[in-house]
């Protein structure tokens, strides 16, 4: 049976306090994290450093934006979601179907 893959579009807040890694290091693992969904890289944007509109905590007031545009299966999205969850350096993410 073959799966249907989806183009997906992954917006993420990456958190980088506190760690030794690049920013480029970062989005490498999470291009991995994708890879491992057995999804396929289309497009990766670097967005930069963007103030928050609505601050949660005072001391974390921008974040790292970086969208990557993915092709995978609806539950590798379910996947990778539940990845991302345990990895401490991604903030926020927000997938979408496009």
């Amino acid at each position: 049976m073959t799966t249907t893959k989806r183009n997906y579009r992954a917006t993420f807040i990456i958190d980088n306090r506190g760690k030794e890694d690049s920013v480029d290091q970062l989005i490498e693992n999470l291009k991995k994290e994708v890879i491992s969904v057995d999804g396929e890289i289309i497009a990766v944007e670097n967005h930069g450093r963007r103030d928050f509109a609505r601050k949660t905590n005072p001391k974390f007031s921008s974040g790292i934006y970086v969208s990557i545009a993915f092709a995978t299966s609806s539950d590798g999205v379910a996947r990778l979601s539940e990845r991302l969850r345990l990895n401490s350096f991604v903030y926020r993410v927000l997938v979408e179907n496009y």
